[in-house]
């Protein structure tokens, strides 16, 4: 049972993790920018933050179901701020001022996965798929996985930025990258709300 249940937690943080998302979307900009070496910060405030809503998520993870209310709340206050990152970046012109809106470095990252809805929804489902061994072994279970998968999938998606560096040089790309990725972004602010 707990050897199903782990490689099923590793098959959703997978494809969560290696999905188009707020996180990724981040990473692939700032190593576009600066190389893998300036997206390292986004990776660590990304992973400890997950690690740190894991464990919040823990904590409140069987009372969370019956707060309907706080989870709509983090939904939509997540949703909506998703929106605006999309709508800053799917007006930017190429510049430097869309990158701006978006959060940066281990501080900004690691807050952010607490208004990112994906990482909720992802350490909530966990937790209350996980067996039920209590809070510690659970926690000791889990938290492997989640310093693991999320840095393997980021360190890809940090790649693909770095990749994309030389092109990303002429503006006109540019905007058409940063119209893209906006629109990602109030996608997934959109599907969050369904």
């Amino acid at each position: 049972m707990l050897l199903s249940a782990l490689i099923a937690a590793s098959g959703l943080l997978l494809v969560a993790t290696l999905s188009p998302g707020p996180n990724n979307l981040v990473v692939l900009r700032t190593a576009a920018q600066g190389g893998i070496a300036a997206a390292w910060p986004s990776i660590l405030g990304i992973v400890l933050g997950g690690v740190t809503l894991l464990g919040v998520a823990t904590t409140v993870g069987a009372s969370a179901s019956a707060w309907p209310l706080a989870r709509t709340f983090i939904a939509v206050a997540g949703a909506l701020y998703l929106g605006w990152l999309g709508l800053r970046l799917l007006h930017a012109r190429g510049d430097e001022h869309a990158s701006a809106a978006l959060p940066a470095g281990i501080t900004g990252l690691f807050c952010f996965q607490f208004l990112n809805p994906k990482s909720w929804v992802m350490a909530l489902s966990l937790v209350a798929a996980f067996p039920p061994l209590g809070m510690v072994q659970t926690l000791a279970w889990l938290i492997p996985l989640f310093l693991l998968i999320p840095t393997a999938s980021l360190l890809l998606w940090a790649l693909l930025g770095q990749q994309l560096a030389t092109h990303l040089r002429n503006p006109g790309l540019r905007r058409r990258v940063d119209r893209i990725m906006g629109l990602a972004l109030l996608a997934s602010a959109c599907l969050l709300l369904l």
